[in-house]
This record gives structure tokens, C-alpha cells and sequence, in this order.
């Protein structure tokens, strides 16, 4: 038999080929069943006529004033593991394509982040964090491959975050929609609604700044430093650091406001702690 030597091409394509395979196959056995219904087209209403008080219930029953979840308790419930998924099939009736004033717009899909990973992590609880159901390359990633139905249209974390969310120009967002770690912003322990969205979300980006894990000032050495949210998303809150600071100065503790509104005061960013906002574990 007369062996043919195979080219450092073709060695390449191969390669390639049996690695997109692998990836291919990897993320069909590793996505999850879509959450939420799928409803008729005639069952589909607007967004702002979607009941968001069921959340509200169990946020205030699992969710402390610091913003962390008993976990335990709610995945020992099978009423209130029940309940999140309804909240959730509830959602599913939400037509994106209908017309909706913008706070509703908003207030949904806050909501549906933040639910869509309390649900995750319940079905991977117990567990240290997040970071550990987030695979790159090979298995499950929450933010990727746990979509909810809406209007019949799956959406995933990520999708919601950064081509539903983060296109709305309401940069404060990023202090509302929570990745269950401790860095993230407080979980509310209500629902957010259309008509107190403004209130909401000024209420968590103050209590955001009002932590030391998220922000801390040092006027002797001229250096503010933010948690990394605003770093990964620099961008939503200006074209420059005085911009990003002028526009953050309304929700930073009052003392602190001069220092950012120096041109001299220097930027640093904190390390973000991605262990889980678990009630067990808060110390």
C-alpha cells in the first residue's frame, strides 16, 4: 500500500474541522432546554402588561437587605421552585416586537436577567460561584446556553445584557441586572416596575457606591477606585474619565464628590469577587 504524506495544509484544515466539530457537539450537549413557554402569537401581550409582582414575593421572601439569596431555602421548596418557573413562563408571553414605553422595556428585562440566573444557579446549587458553570471553550456557560423564551424567541444572558440592555442609553442598568456573585450589584429584594424604575435605580447605584468593595476614595493620594463593572463597560458611562466621573458623581457618597470632580484625581479599579451572594456564607 503507498502512503501519501498529507500537507501542512491539509493538516491544518483537519484540525480545524475535528475542533469545530468538537464544538459543535460540545455546545448542543451542553445547552439547556430554553425556560420560560411558548405561547400563541394570540396570547402574546406587551411588556408593560406583564405582572412582575409574583417576583416581588419571592425576592422578599429569599433575598436579604444586603442582597443575598438563601439559596438553600428556595431549592429545598418545591411551591417556590415551581413559582420562579412560572414567573418565568409568565415572561414568555412578553411580545419584544410590540411597542412599550421604555421604562416597561427596561424593568422587564432587568427582571428577566436577574430571574433567568436565580434560576440557573438554583439548578446547579450547591455551589461557589458562578464562575463555575461559565466554560469558554468546552461544556455549559450559564450566560450563554440558558435562554429564555420571550415572544417565542430565545434570549440569553448574554443577549439580554449586551444587545437588549446595554443599547437602552440608561447606564445605571449595570447596578441593577445582578451575576449572583458579591461584587455584582445589590440583588433588590422587589421587582423592579415601570413606574418606580427611575427611583429603583437611582436607590441601588447610591448603595452600590456606598460599599467598599465597589468603590473607595482617597483624597490624600488623589485616586478613586471602582469596582471593575466600570471598566468592563467604560463605554456606557462616557467617551473620557471626567465624563465617566461626572456622570457617576450624583450616586458617589457626598464626600467624595469633590475628589471626583478633580481633573487630577486618578482612576483604579478593584478586584471583582466572584463568590457566590449566598445567605450561608455571608459573613
Amino acid at each position: 500500500m503507498k502512503y501519501v504524506k498529507a500537507s501542512r495544509y491539509q493538516l491544518v484544515l483537519f484540525t480545524l474541522l475535528v475542533v469545530g466539530q468538537m464544538l459543535i457537539a460540545s455546545r448542543s450537549v451542553s445547552a439547556k432546554p430554553a425556560l420560560g413557554k411558548k405561547w400563541s402569537s394570540e396570547d402574546l401581550v406587551s411588556m408593560a402588561k406583564i405582572d412582575h409582582s409574583a417576583f416581588s414575593q419571592l425576592l422578599q421572601k429569599y433575598v436579604d437587605s444586603d442582597g443575598y439569596v438563601d439559596y438553600k431555602s428556595w431549592r429545598a421548596s418545591k411551591i417556590d421552585r415551581n413559582a420562579l418557573r412560572s414567573y418565568l413562563a409568565h415572561l414568555s408571553q412578553a411580545d419584544p416586537n410590540r411597542r412599550t414605553n421604555k421604562n416597561a422595556l427596561i424593568a422587564f428585562w432587568i427582571n428577566a436577567y436577574n430571574a433567568v440566573t436565580l434560576e440557573g444557579i438554583l439548578q446547579v446549587y450547591p455551589t461557589t460561584s458562578i464562575r463555575n458553570h461559565t466554560a469558554k471553550v468546552f461544556g455549559f456557560n450559564i450566560w450563554k446556553d440558558l435562554p429564555l423564551l420571550v415572544g417565542n424567541r430565545q434570549y440569553s444572558l448574554n443577549d439580554i445584557e449586551h444587545e437588549i440592555l446595554r443599547k437602552q442609553g440608561e447606564p445605571r442598568v449595570h447596578f441593577a441586572i445582578v451575576c449572583a456573585s458579591i461584587s455584582c450589584p445589590r440583588l433588590l429584594n422587589s421587582a423592579y416596575q415601570a413606574k418606580t424604575l427611575d427611583e429603583q435605580l437611582t436607590l441601588n447605584a447610591k448603595d452600590f457606591f456606598s460599599r467598599s468593595g465597589n468603590f473607595r476614595a482617597d483624597s490624600r493620594q488623589r485616586t478613586i477606585y471602582l469596582s471593575s463593572i466600570l471598566d468592563w463597560f467604560s463605554s456606557d458611562f462616557g467617551r473620557s474619565q471626567s465624563a465617566k466621573l461626572k456622570y457617576l458623581a450624583p450616586y458617589l457618597p457626598k464626600s467624595a464628590q469633590t475628589l471626583a470632580a478633580n481633573p487630577q484625581t486618578r482612576v483604579k479599579y478593584l478586584e471583582y469577587n466572584w463568590n457566590l451572594n449566598d445567605q450561608s456564607r455571608k459573613r
